[in-house]
């Protein structure tokens, strides 16, 4: 023992050297540990839900997967392979998988498809909007449109899964989460932006659409990767070299909030067509005789507007079920920025890209034109996907689709907007009448 001692402190740092990889080695075995006791945990799950007997006559419920293998700097395939497929396998579904080889070809493949019960999206933010651009640009897209999708995050961002599934310790937790949510069937109804240049198809998204300095400087932060984490102020402080202030200009015009309309009943729960039939009739009795029916004309405002960056979202990262008005937010930044502010916010909008900070104007409508003077440079960041800047028009489809979350989001959401309407009427949920204190 004392030989040992004594060889460990005449080779002091061999022995450093080897503690740390010794250290390491055991940390990552027990990382893969428990990576697999969560896999194991998700396919019993999963196994629960294929053991289900289903009557003879009933088929398999189809499940079309759009996977993108180069997500993640190519991971996405093996992620999905490990921690995906096995659930999928297991609970019954007749899978198929479709694997995009270039960018753009899922659009196409939608096209193509055939009818299916279910969609699942495997990637990231650029997955999950040529998938719902493809899927809405059919001819047939209002029958389409009413299949539930499911997504698997496997990409660099995924903005739209912090909406759907809670927070994970791991990576492989929270791909089995998303996973295991598809199999338990809770959905949630998601905004839908339609985005239509004059010459071009609609291009569709469900986060949103940026337009300004912080975008541009953000795509370029990965061209300083060598400066670890400071490659995301290196690429905004940088970015201030070659014009300043960077404003932007442009017309908008946009029509104000909608009125939610009722939810459409499920088909299973539709009343018999002669109930139907006669609630037509009553309704068409009881109309006044003679009055023109004509639509009220649309109220658009203008404003011309010059902005460090301008962002048109959705209401999905702040979801609620119960509000009564359906809108999208206009954020028109304001130029007046220094270049200290520019990068530390800019370091912010890489975290959350649709935050808006203080002297930002704020709109809400449910339908813009964005028009822009000729000759205008760069690029929209559509859901993070480039696309040519060019004038659009901007138009909110509530509710257009539906994904599929955990239970516990939903049951979240439900939460919060009670909280809000106690909040409104002045008082607290515990204060509420018929509520039970505990001793």
């Amino acid at each position: 023992m004392a030989k040992v001692l004594a060889a460990l402190r005449n080779h002091w740092k061999k022995s450093t050297f080897g503690a740390c990889l010794l250290g390491w080695g055991g940390h990552w075995l027990y990382e893969r540990h428990c990576d697999n006791l969560v896999r194991r945990a998700a396919c019993q799950e999963a196994q629960a839900f294929g053991n289900q007997l289903i009557p003879a006559t009933m088929p398999l419920k189809k499940a079309t997967v759009f996977l993108n293998p180069a997500a993640c700097k190519g991971k996405a395939g093996n992620l999905f392979e490990k921690n995906a497929a096995p659930i999928l396998h297991l609970s019954g579904l007749d899978v198929t998988v479709v694997k995009t080889d270039y960018e753009g070809q899922a659009k196409k493949l939608l096209e193509l498809m055939e009818s299916t019960d279910l969609i699942i999206i495997a990637g990231g933010d650029g997955t999950v909007q040529e998938v719902i651009t493809g899927l809405l640009r059919r001819a047939d897209e209002a029958a389409f449109s009413k299949i539930p999708i499911g997504f698997i995050p496997l990409g660099k961002t995924c903005t739209l899964s912090h909406t759907l599934y809670p927070e994970s310790t791991s990576q492989v937790q929270h791909i089995t989460n998303a996973t295991l949510a598809i199999l338990k069937g809770e959905t949630v109804p998601l905004d839908v932006l339609q985005i239509k240049g004059e010459k071009e198809q609609p291009v569709f998204a469900v986060s949103g659409l940026r337009w300004g300095a912080y975008r541009d400087a953000g795509v370029k932060v990965s061209k300083y990767w060598y400066l670890g984490p400071l490659k995301t102020q290196a690429a905004h402080f940088f970015s201030t070299f070659k014009e300043w202030p960077q404003k932007h200009q442009a017309a908008l015009m946009y029509l104000g909030p909608t009125e939610r309309p009722p939810e459409e009943p499920d088909e299973k729960s539709r009343p018999p067509f002669f109930v139907r039939l006669y609630r037509r009739l009553i309704a068409y009795l009881s109309s006044p005789k003679g009055s023109s029916q004509e639509a009220a004309p649309e109220d658009w405002e203008e404003l011309k507007l010059s902005t460090i960056e301008l962002s048109i979202a959705t209401r999905n990262r702040q979801l609620d079920l119960t509000r009564t008005e359906d809108f999208m937010d206009i954020c028109i930044e304001a130029e007046s920025v220094s270049k200290g502010q520019f990068v530390h916010r800019g370091s912010q909008k890489m975290r959350d890209p649709h935050v808006c900070p203080e002297g930002t104007q704020y709109i809400q409508a449910s339908r813009c034109i964005l028009q822009l003077p000729e000759g205008t440079e760069g690029s929209f960041g559509i859901d993070n996907e480039e696309y040519e800047a060019m004038p659009v028009e901007v138009k909110l489809l509530p509710r257009k689709l539906r994904f599929f979350c955990d239970p516990r989001m939903r049951e979240q959401m439900l939460q919060a907007a009670v909280q809000q309407e106690f909040m409104a009427e002045g008082q607290s949920p515990a204060a509420s009448p018929g509520s039970i204190q505990g001793t």
